[in-house]
């Protein structure tokens, strides 16, 4: 009796710490917390779904974020861009499907790139092989600051990133 009584206390015990263990995180706690820019844009659904790193007083460009190197475009997972139907991203076509969505930052223009493998934690994984697309976007410096990262979608389409004094910009028809 008692080793029963034991071993049921040993698998319940057991069972209460893989509940905790494997209960989902609250992503709006983290200290980049989740984002979401979403649009019809001529009738078709964009959603970004990304994550807003802070400022904190950092270098941001060239320094947190390397120019010339892939970024996230975000923190955390990698940044995922999702359409209901075949758009074209700065006039080149992209079929419909979600996206993980990377870039490479550069002073003057960016490499905004759209990849197969949606779900991935960062840019640790990411494999140029599996570009469905890549676009280059111009970026602009010396702007008013912006604290956290920001995505947004306007109603012409055009997808702007902001972050510290930078803006970029490209277009979805």
């Amino acid at each position: 009796m008692k080793k029963s009584i034991l071993l049921c206390s040993v698998l319940f015990l057991f069972v209460a710490m893989a509940n905790t263990s494997f209960a989902q995180e609250d992503k709006s706690k983290r200290k980049s917390p989740p984002a979401l820019a979403s649009k019809k844009v001529n009738g078709v659904d964009v959603k970004i779904d990304y994550s807003q790193p802070s400022k904190k007083d950092r270098l941001v460009w060239g320094g947190l974020v390397k120019f010339d190197n892939i970024w996230r475009t975000g923190a955390n997972e990698a940044t995922t861009f999702e359409i209901s139907a075949d758009v074209k991203v700065q006039g080149k076509l992209l079929k419909a499907g979600k996206y993980a969505m990377f870039t490479i930052p550069g002073k003057e223009k960016w490499t905004i790139i759209f990849n197969t493998t949606a779900n991935q934690w960062g840019a640790y994984s990411y494999d140029q092989s599996k570009d469905a697309l890549r676009v280059e976007a111009d970026a602009t410096y010396g702007n008013s600051s912006v604290e956290k990262f920001t995505i947004d979608i306007a109603d012409n389409g055009e997808v702007s990133m902001k972050w510290d004094d930078m803006v970029t910009t490209f277009q979805v028809q």
